[in-house]
């Protein structure tokens, strides 16, 4: 068997492969988080939140989701070890104002200290 056979026979199965897998992946909803910050980007967004009563009159759940999805964890001014629960401090923009927001990651439960625009 030559080498031009065996990439097309490779080629081949590959592609095959790819259409098996968008048609069985197709609607549903599959992410692939293997960095850390997208780990904990997800983790936050699939528990559900609480406010803290300094924060309760500045944000509601939709502007929470979309400073998710917009924002960068900052690791190093985070406190990730903290026992019972971990606190983070997401980079974001709202209204094209950079803002800092404070989230303490507990095992059931997210609950967001504080709201800070730069």
């Amino acid at each position: 068997m030559s080498l031009i056979q065996r990439i097309g026979y490779y080629l081949g199965g590959f592609s095959i492969g790819l259409i098996i897998l968008t048609f069985f992946l197709n609607g549903k909803k599959t992410s692939c988080a293997y960095g850390p910050e997208a780990r904990v980007l997800k983790s936050i967004t699939t528990k559900p939140f609480t406010l803290s009563p300094n924060v309760s009159n500045q944000i509601d759940s939709i502007t929470f989701k979309t400073i998710l999805r917009r924002g960068n964890v900052d690791f190093s001014r985070s406190d990730t070890r903290r026992e019972p629960c971990g606190v983070y401090i997401i980079e974001s923009e709202l209204k094209e104002k950079p803002i800092d927001l404070t989230v303490e990651n507990c095992d059931s439960l997210i609950t967001i200290k504080n709201l800070v625009f730069k």
